[in-house]
């Protein structure tokens, strides 16, 4: 028995306390500066706990609390990023990322604890590991390639700024969708290559074309160019989606939105659409990466959290093995149930 399990049996109150303490901390730390009725009302908490909680924080030499606000000290932001990986342990989420490897057949899972759909921090830390999966493996000379969407968006504000390798190229893996400008891959593919002192290359092309349109986009050399650096990108990041929520986004009509909801399709990527074994249920026309070249580059990194995505996300882990998934607790446990029930 370790020294984590010893500690559960004699105190089992520890984790409560230390999660308590850890979200405190990483709450303060992404709003600072906050004062203590901000973030009682962003947590949940009485004030009362959130005074005895910041008192305890500070007299630990954690935190600095000032006219403005409170701050996370630098010992605190230490104790910040320590603390993640030990509450990792006591939730047992090694485990669960093993159980998810053999359940999905994929080469690597990485859990975030919480759930990302109702917590916008899990969101942001998701960006961060995420963030610093990618920069493991990039390369001089590589191309990365990432979609659009708020969790996207996510990676490329965590990405801590500094440059990794020489002539990195960072190009949206397909065209514009929705209207908010800051989670096109566009807008994304330029921050995450400033924050890599990398170059980047733009594909001024909607998402949502017709057939017609389509051919004639294809031909003009600039959207020529960067498929062509599409079809030789090294290293993919992408967010997973809903096949009901991408179909919304795309403006389909109501009709066929329930034609592939009674389909079975539950996960779209890149213009398709999938059921929960990854068979193929309908194919959106766009421009942009395709499902041929997914299965041939050499690192992908697919990212998605909350319950409702779990369905997703097993679709799209049958796609191919070699692959790293990025997702919350509550997604993974959704995930393990649906599979359990399927066998």
């Amino acid at each position: 028995m370790n020294l984590l399990e010893l500690e559960k049996k004699i105190v089992p109150e520890i984790l409560e306390i230390m999660e308590k303490r850890y979200i405190i901390l990483r709450t303060i730390y992404y709003n600072q500066p906050i004062g203590r009725r901000t973030l009682a009302n962003n947590l949940g908490l009485g004030e009362r706990t959130i005074r005895t909680e910041v008192n305890f924080l500070k007299n630990q030499g954690l935190l600095n609390v000032e006219t403005m606000g409170m701050y996370v000290t630098k010992e605190g932001k230490d104790v910040l990023a320590n603390l993640g990986s030990v509450i990792h342990e006591f939730k047992g989420i090694s485990q669960l990322e093993k159980t998810l490897e053999k359940m999905l057949n994929v080469e690597k899972v990485i859990i975030l604890p919480g759930n990302s759909a109702e917590d916008g921090l899990v969101l942001k830390d998701m960006g961060k590991i995420t963030s610093a999966s990618l920069k493991k493996i990039i390369k001089d000379n590589c191309i990365i390639g990432i979609t659009g969407g708020n969790t996207m968006a996510s990676v490329a504000e965590e990405m801590i700024p500094g440059k990794i390798a020489d002539n990195v190229l960072v190009i949206p893996a397909r065209g514009g969708l929705g209207k908010d400008v800051e989670t096109q891959a566009n807008s994304i593919a330029a921050k995450l290559a400033q924050k890599l002192g990398g170059n980047y290359k733009l594909l001024h092309v909607p998402d949502s074309l017709e057939k017609e349109a389509l051919e004639v986009i294809r031909k003009i050399e600039d959207v020529k160019e960067s498929i062509d650096f599409i079809n030789k990108m090294n290293i993919l990041v992408f967010g997973i989606g809903r096949a009901d929520t991408m179909a919304e986004r795309r403006n389909l009509p109501k009709e066929k939105i329930d034609a592939l909801t009674k389909d079975g399709a539950v996960a779209e990527a890149f213009g398709h659409y999938f059921d929960i074994k990854g068979r193929e249920i309908w194919e959106y026309l766009t421009v942009g990466l395709t499902i041929e070249k997914y299965k041939e580059i050499d690192h992908v990194i697919g990212v998605a959290g909350g319950e409702e995505k779990a369905e997703a996300i097993i679709a799209v882990s049958s796609l191919r093995k070699k692959m790293t998934i990025v997702t919350d607790e509550e997604a993974a446990k959704k995930i393990i149930e649906i599979v359990s029930k399927a066998t």
